[in-house]
């Protein structure tokens, strides 16, 4: 099937965090293996993997030392060639995450370029001269302090736009650029579904004009890579864009531009911070603020592009802890959550334990984190003053290591998750948080994904139709109508605890072409998270959390 991730559900796996199948306390490829199963139940269609590539995880895995090869921790290349055949027997396609912005400085690339500025590897990096023993420029890592590192053997500085051991990469250099080409048919040949383009976005930087992303030869490269590697079948390549706005992700994703299927942008997970001060700032997210930016990304790719619809990912901390409720209405929360997203055009992402409802965790101290990014960012601001417990506030809500405890299975030691020392603190909720409780009750959160990924599969107008915003100044309340040929959908999620009244009528009558008096259309509901759900056609009460997906006859 053409364009066959128009219609999938795409699960990431944080495969450290997955299941471990030896006992080592850390998650592998085998243990995925063991548990494709589980997912063909859910009924999604591929697994992303954030990287299982040889790297001496100073970022797991995203410091990536040996692309051609596979973690030591994770397995062997027998099992992800076991892992790719068994998940096609499923009918699951297996996308791999390709950092191709930067390597581990391990990387033999790196080691041969730091040896003599007249190295054959040494353009494979972006090196400048010691000139006056400060940095090149002003330059700052998104990990924290300066992007150069004063490199010795050769008296010169190297950039790192993250840890100062993930040197970037030179696609200036012609040869840096077909490197990566090789390495993504390698993985073509492998059996690979795509890929998953870590910071993309970043590759055609120009550090001496101090421009880290969307630079001038940006799209050249991308086109380039579909020219030479994604063309070569149906391939699924999504980019992540933190920087895109409508018209650069639209250039990505136009398919007459050949560039790649869709892009992360992320201006619906950054409207609880205070704008310009960065993640770790924190502010309420208002519900406003959330119709807006949805509503402009549903209707800017609409027939031109395409979405991608996600709440979580290994970089973000949980929904439901952070839009939801994950203390009283956790299972309605996390419902809403999931309805409103899944109802939208775009290839839904699911991230692991997000169909279990997996929350946040707050670990007793600094020292219990993991996370590279989180750790720096501590350590750089108590340098500067602040108050420790306001940034384990700021953690506790935003740290990525809130979306790298280990997968809950059960409510047996260690959530089922491992015979061995659990390489990171689990989650104390696991007892009542986990996929064995979740598999034997049929109202729980993970019946209620598989529902709507199979709604999604059955009707068309989930791909296909046009978006329609309900209620555009309903302070609590966020609804919107789906329209195809003589078909229509209808969301309505309460995004809070309070109980609104609530009416469409108007507003639907307009949409649908109806006039006035003519009468509504009939309404059946597909699925709420109410068992006693009334009729969304009816001036109607809602209930905390409550969410409706109907379908107009």
């Amino acid at each position: 099937m053409e364009n066959w991730w128009k219609n999938s559900v795409v699960y990431q796996i944080y495969p450290r965090s997955f299941r471990d199948s030896d006992g080592d306390g850390i998650g592998d490829l085998k243990g995925i293996t063991q548990k494709l199963d589980y997912l063909k139940l859910l009924g999604v269609d591929a697994i992303w993997m954030s990287p299982v590539f040889k790297s001496p995880n100073d970022d797991n895995g995203y410091d990536i030392s040996d692309y051609r090869d596979i973690m030591d921790e994770f397995g062997t290349m027998e099992d992800m060639e076991c892992l790719i055949a068994e998940a096609g027997k499923r009918g699951i396609r297996i996308i791999v995450d390709i950092v191709a912005n930067h390597t581990s400085d391990e990387h033999k690339w790196f080691e041969e370029a730091k040896k003599s500025r007249e190295n054959p590897y040494r353009d494979y990096y972006i090196f400048r001269d010691n000139v006056d023993g400060t940095v090149p420029n002003g330059l700052t890592s998104l990990f924290s302090g300066s992007a150069w590192e004063y490199q010795e053997d050769t008296d010169s500085y190297y950039l790192h736009v993250f840890s100062k051991k993930q040197p970037d990469l030179n696609y200036a250099n012609p040869k840096v650029r077909q490197e990566i080409i090789d390495i993504l048919n390698f993985w073509i040949d492998k059996g690979v579904g795509g890929f998953r383009l870590d910071v993309i976005e970043n590759i055609g930087k120009e550090p001496d004009r101090e421009i880290i992303i969307n630079g001038p030869k940006l799209h050249d490269y991308v086109h380039e890579m579909y020219e030479q590697a994604f063309s070569r079948g149906d391939l699924m390549t999504v980019g992540e864009c933190w920087g895109a706005d409508e018209e650069k992700a639209r250039l990505y994703t136009d398919p007459k531009r050949g560039e790649l299927s869709m892009v992360f942008q992320f201006e619906h997970v950054t409207l609880d911070e205070v704008p310009g001060e960065g993640k770790w700032c924190l502010k309420k997210m208002e519900l406003a603020d959330l119709k807006r930016v949805f509503t402009k990304w549903q209707n800017a790719f609409h027939g031109d592009g395409w979405n991608t619809l996600f709440w979580n990912n290994h970089d973000l901390p949980r929904i439901v802890s952070r839009y939801g409720n994950d203390g009283a209405y956790r299972v309605e929360s996390a419902k809403m959550l999931a309805t409103l997203l899944h109802g939208m055009q775009g290839t839904p992402y699911i991230y692991q334990g997000e169909e279990i409802g997996m929350t946040n965790i707050q670990l007793p101290s600094i020292d219990d984190y993991e996370d590279i990014e989180t750790l720096n960012m501590y350590k750089e601001k108590i340098g500067q003053g602040a108050d420790s417990a306001e940034l384990m506030r700021s953690i506790y809500a935003k740290s990525r290591d809130n979306a790298r405890t280990p997968m809950q299975w059960s409510s047996k030691e260690h959530a089922g998750f491992t015979t061995g020392k659990p390489w990171f603190a689990i989650n104390p909720n696991y007892a009542t948080i986990n996929v064995e409780d979740a598999l034997e009750d049929e109202y729980s959160i993970f019946y209620y994904y598989k529902k709507l990924i199979a709604l999604r599969k059955q009707k068309e107008i989930f791909v296909e139709g046009d978006y329609h915003l309900l209620l555009a100044e309903h302070p609590d309340v966020f609804a919107y109508v789906r329209t195809y040929n003589d078909q229509a959908l209808l969301v309505i999620c309460n995004f809070y605890d309070r109980e609104p009244q609530i009416s469409v009528q108007t507003e639907l009558a307009g949409i649908l072409g109806r006039q006035p008096g003519a009468g509504l259309p009939s309404c059946e509901i597909l699925l709420s998270n109410y068992e006693d759900c009334g009729n969304p056609l009816d001036v109607l009460k809602l209930r905390p959390y409550e969410a409706i997906l109907c379908e107009l006859t």
